[in-house]
């Protein structure tokens, strides 16, 4: 069997919702597809497809497979690539969308340096601290800070996203310091109205846990509350890219230091292996690149 064709089977199958449509855009008959499924199926021993007349859905091994799957096929293309890479300079415009803090942090000196290596290129970057529909809005690639990927997307994993709970002098001389995790609870919190916003999750040599907070200050954009916790407003749960310097000059106290908020992946997501352009290719390994070069994304 070929298994790289039988995986580029069924993904095509996955995206394009049935086992005919899948078949079509392999140019394919029904019967071919249908039997390099079965043989796929067979050498990982595990069904991957629920299949009836009317629809078609994943199975738990079919989920963990499709991912797998999708990296595998990109891995292939990008080996194919690596010639044609070598010869042609990227070019053209590239539009980014990400967070406003990792914008802050990360993006907009990255795109600056990235540009001026490539002069032939352009960066458009929509700073949104929500996710968006990357066809709709016509995005070439989102960085993404999650731990639940969307399935039909592509994504490449570009680091980590440490966080921490963090709070100003000035508002810990007017409240007690917490000492447990559980102390959190009686404290105003300020919380991001995507991530955590009334459960903060934590990880210790004690093991995880989990506290309920609130506050009278809840906001979409991280940054907004990093402001609001240098003027003594409250505890926020903030990425440790955007903090790192303000503890070291002790701006801000890093709060309960035994206990490592949950830790986040941070993804380059684009919509389909077709999209993956020289130039989305290029700014991507380029980004991968200076991340590991920092220990702050490991």
């Amino acid at each position: 069997m070929d298994r790289l064709t039988a995986l580029q089977v069924f993904v095509a199958v996955v995206e394009q919702g049935s086992l005919t449509a899948g078949a079509e855009r392999m140019d394919m008959s029904r019967a071919m597809a249908s039997r390099y499924l079965a043989e796929l199926e067979h050498w990982m021993g595990s069904r991957l497809l629920q299949r009836t007349t009317r629809r078609q859905s994943l199975t738990d091994a079919g989920e963990q497979a499709l991912q797998r799957a999708r990296d595998m096929l990109a891995l292939e293309q990008e080996l194919g690539d690596i010639g044609a890479r070598q010869q042609q300079a990227p070019k053209g415009l590239l539009r980014i969308t990400c967070s406003y803090s990792l914008a802050a942090a990360l993006l907009c000196d990255a795109a600056s340096e990235y540009l001026a290596r490539w002069p032939g290129t352009a960066i458009d970057i929509l700073q949104l601290d929500k996710t968006v529909n990357l066809v709709e809005e016509r995005i070439d690639l989102a960085l993404r800070i999650t731990n639940e990927l969307d399935p039909n997307l592509i994504a490449r994993r570009l680091g980590t996203c440490h966080s921490v709970i963090c709070a100003s002098p000035d508002y810990l001389q007017q409240h007690p310091l917490p000492q447990r995790v559980e102390d959190l609870a009686s404290h105003n919190c300020l919380t991001h109205s995507y991530v955590g916003k009334s459960l903060w999750q934590f990880a210790s040599e004690q093991g995880p846990a989990s506290v309920a907070v609130s506050g009278h200050l809840s906001a979409n954009d991280a940054n907004l509350l990093l402001q609001a916790t240098l003027k003594g407003k409250g505890i926020s749960l903030q990425p440790l890219y955007s903090v790192h310097q303000l503890l070291a000059s002790g701006q801000l106290i890093r709060l309960l230091p035994d206990w490592a908020p949950m830790t986040m992946s941070i993804y380059g997501v684009y919509s389909h292996r077709r999209q993956m352009t020289p130039l989305l290719r290029s700014f991507l390994d380029f980004l991968l690149t200076r991340m590991a070069a920092e220990p702050l994304w490991q």
